[in-house]
């Protein structure tokens, strides 16, 4: 009869929890890093003073203004100015599509959403 505690399981065993420990240590790593990005990404992205909204664009016009509607119903006017990033063509194609759009704003003189980024 062999004797369990000079057997291949031993090494094996700290082998394993040292392999399991790693795999879970990198992967708490990467669901902060990535918690981290998606909440300090849009303010380094557009400034601090740029809030977020996302519904469906019910219409477009006249240029590149538009109206969000969001989930709640409340539909909202954005006017997209010059310093606005947003692509006719892109907007068009959520309309369409009734896709859900992100929209990053700042609000203006007189309580004006204006569009920063719309995608």
């Amino acid at each position: 009869m062999e004797d369990s505690g000079n057997g291949l399981w031993p090494s094996l065993r700290t082998r394993v929890t040292a392999a399991l420990f790693v795999l879970v240590l990198i992967g708490s790593l990467a669901l902060i890093c990535v918690g981290a990005v998606s909440v300090l990404g849009p303010a380094m992205a557009h400034g601090t003073n740029v809030d977020h909204v996302a519904g469906k664009i019910t219409q477009i016009g006249p240029g590149r203004n538009f109206i969000l509607q969001t989930s709640s119903g409340q539909k909202l006017s954005f006017v997209c100015a010059s310093q606005c990033r947003a692509s006719p063509g892109h907007m068009q194609r959520h309309k369409a599509e009734h896709a859900l759009t992100d929209v990053y704003y700042m609000i203006g003189p007189d309580k004006v959403l204006m569009a920063i980024d719309v995608d």
